[in-house]
């Protein structure tokens, strides 16, 4: 493909991609159509590259009607879309551009030998059959070495892992007929990437039966296996072993590193199983490309297939996790330890467990019906990392004009309407208690009032306070979101 620009293409592209812009949310559009590059425009029909064969399905599975309206919108009634679909096969890219809109079904494309991606009735069909597959060995029952608790029920969505999930969940219910072989799965510890690509195999154990020889082992047990294999000259029964089964998930691929004989090995099995139209799961703790001591030959069919990371998750996942963990063991807690528990562990889905897991440990053994907020912070105490806490005049503003469902520039502004005058008597309340700031500074922040009106505000407030227990509990709540707004 040229390297050259179609000015055009990227004008009408720009020009959809702000009409998309104004109907997504920030976190789908940035991963979805960020990525993709326009390509060229010919009379009516617009070519978009994308990076593979999922994110074609993806989009038009999605947002196909987004597509035409926007498309239409821009290139009037005759306007057409065209994928050109990014494969990657050993060291050659290569494109597949027979995909068109407004056409709503077409064949997915598929790779073939001339490097060119083709509807699927031009690849040939079946898998090619390996010469040395041993008569009756498929009927072994082998044990896959899944956890049953690691299913895709109890793995929570979120824009941190979404494109992962949804390709796991494409390859458990279309196996053998999807695009994502190998399936690489990468993320930093404690992301869930151990229970995403076991869901796979529980999936297709549980759909297939014992039709399907699904594995599960890491990549340290298949070394130790190999090295035992080659020690007591087995080391082709360890081969022959590995190229007949049906579903190969192989954790922490990173540990391969360095290894040799090991990579070789793995090489050969790899080849094998794909050749045969097998399905190959790998995980690892960074990208193929930056896995260290690997050989290029395989960091190349590492690419084969669909690589996908999984990231931190943010607060509305994290927050629905410990719902889910919650639940699943049979107990409730009140939201805000939610709350604050997915504030302050922010980096590993495996701490948020950790942690739930010590609150029903302590509800459990020290026969306690009920944890309060202030016993689940005694609770996690050890757990949640010592960081100095810094509250800002700045933000008790926002979180209490939140709270309120008012904007916060309302409370620096001169007005005299009651309600935002009690709004900011609250605010400048909170200041002087939650701060070490004077009451100076506290009067300069709320639009350059005096000292005499915040004293004035936190009277009000201290009598509200004494004589209104509904008032009373409105300061406390909104103390809390203040605190657990600055973890």
């Amino acid at each position: 493909m040229s390297n050259s620009v179609d000015n055009a293409a990227v004008e009408v592209w720009n020009r959809c991609l702000e009409i998309i812009r104004d109907n997504l949310n920030y976190q789908k559009f940035k991963s979805w159509f960020e990525p993709i590059r326009p390509v060229r425009l010919e009379q009516q029909t617009l070519t978009i590259q994308v990076p593979s064969q999922f994110w074609y399905e993806w989009l038009e599975e999605h947002y196909y009607n987004m597509l035409r309206s926007t498309l239409h919108k821009v290139l009037g009634p005759e306007g057409k879309l065209e994928y050109s679909i990014v494969m990657e096969r050993a060291d050659e890219a290569y494109a597949g551009t027979q995909v068109r809109m407004p056409q709503r079904v077409t064949p997915p494309v598929k790779p073939t030998p001339d490097g060119v991606g083709r509807p699927s009735a031009t690849y040939p069909q079946g898998p090619i059959q390996n010469p040395f597959v041993i008569p009756g060995i498929r009927k072994t029952r082998i044990e896959s070495n899944l956890n049953p608790n690691y299913v895709f029920e109890r793995y929570i969505e979120g824009d941190c892992n979404r494109l992962a999930r949804s390709a796991a969940m494409a390859i458990a219910e279309n196996l053998g007929n999807n695009s994502f072989n190998p399936f690489f799965v990468y993320g930093g510890v404690g992301l869930g990437k151990t229970h995403l690509i076991q869901s796979i195999g529980n999936k297709i154990k549980q759909d297939y039966g014992d039709s399907k020889s699904v594995l599960y082992t890491s990549s340290e047990a298949f070394t130790n296996e190999f090295v035992h294999a080659i020690r007591n000259n087995r080391a082709s029964e360890f081969s022959m072993f590995y190229r007949n089964i049906d579903v190969l998930i192989v954790d922490d691929i990173q540990f391969f590193s360095g290894k040799e004989k090991t990579q070789e090995e793995f090489f050969h099995i790899f080849n094998a199983l794909h050749q045969d139209g097998k399905q190959i799961i790998l995980s690892s703790d960074r990208a193929p490309k930056d896995v260290p001591d690997i050989e290029e030959r395989l960091i190349s069919r590492f690419n084969w297939g669909l690589s996908a990371d999984l990231q931190m998750p943010d607060f509305e996942t994290r927050y629905a996790i410990l719902e889910y963990k919650a639940r699943d063991n049979g107990i409730e807690f009140d939201s805000e330890i939610f709350e604050f528990i997915a504030y302050n562990f922010k980096t590993s889905v495996r701490d948020l467990e950790g942690a739930i897991i010590k609150l029903l440990a302590t509800s459990s053994l020290q026969k306690i019906d009920h944890i309060d907020l202030a016993m689940a912070k005694r609770i996690l105490k050890d757990m949640v990392k010592e960081t100095k806490r810094h509250i800002s005049i700045e933000t008790i503003q926002v979180q209490v004009c939140e709270y309120f469902g008012i904007d916060p520039n309302k409370v620096r502004e001169k007005t005299r309407k009651q309600e935002i005058v009690e709004v900011r008597q609250i605010a400048m309340y909170l200041s002087k208690h939650m701060t070490k700031s004077s009451l100076k500074t506290i009067g300069l922040q709320f639009g350059g009032r005096d000292h005499s009106t915040v004293i004035h505000a936190i009277q009000s407030v201290e009598e509200r306070i004494k004589s209104q227990p509904k008032h009373a509990k409105q300061i406390k709540d909104i103390q809390q979101k203040i605190e657990l707004a600055s973890f």
